[in-house]
């Protein structure tokens, strides 16, 4: 899907009534997508999160004990990790990212807008969306 073209606003189920479903951004895996986040006995945890990023400002370097996966709604984002050649990668607008867990990521915003993410972390229940004890991340 082209990022500038509208996303539809709602949904019909054929014989049943109108029902509203709002797509609030989506983006664009060149690659695919294996999610698997084992949560043990307790399961597992899905947030849904709003990110925005100031100009200047930065996530810090963090790690995640489950999965994250983002597309950025605004602006321009640039991602460090050492998955990506050279060590950093730029996001923008329909683009979409997925930090696996234990490896260590910053996302930075250097340009002169907010970055906005959408954001989906799975997380095994219990676990911290985001870990900043680096000690704590297994690569």
């Amino acid at each position: 899907m082209n990022p500038t073209e509208p996303l539809l606003p709602a949904s019909t189920i054929a014989g049943s009534q109108p029902f509203l479903a709002v797509d609030i951004v989506q983006g664009r895996q060149a690659r695919p997508v294996d999610l698997q986040v084992d949560g043990g006995e307790d399961g597992v945890s899905v947030t849904f999160r709003e990110i925005t990023i100031e100009p200047g400002a930065s996530t810090g370097e963090h790690c995640h004990h489950g999965s994250l996966i983002a597309v950025v709604k605004q602006g321009e984002l640039t991602h460090y990790s050492d998955r990506h050649p050279g060590g950093s990668r730029i996001y923008r607008v329909g683009d979409s990212n997925i930090e696996e867990a234990g490896s260590i990521y910053e996302s930075r915003n250097h340009g002169t807008e907010d970055v906005v993410l959408m954001a989906t972390y799975v997380t095994p229940v219990g676990k911290e969306l985001l870990e900043t004890d680096l000690t704590k991340c297994e690569a």
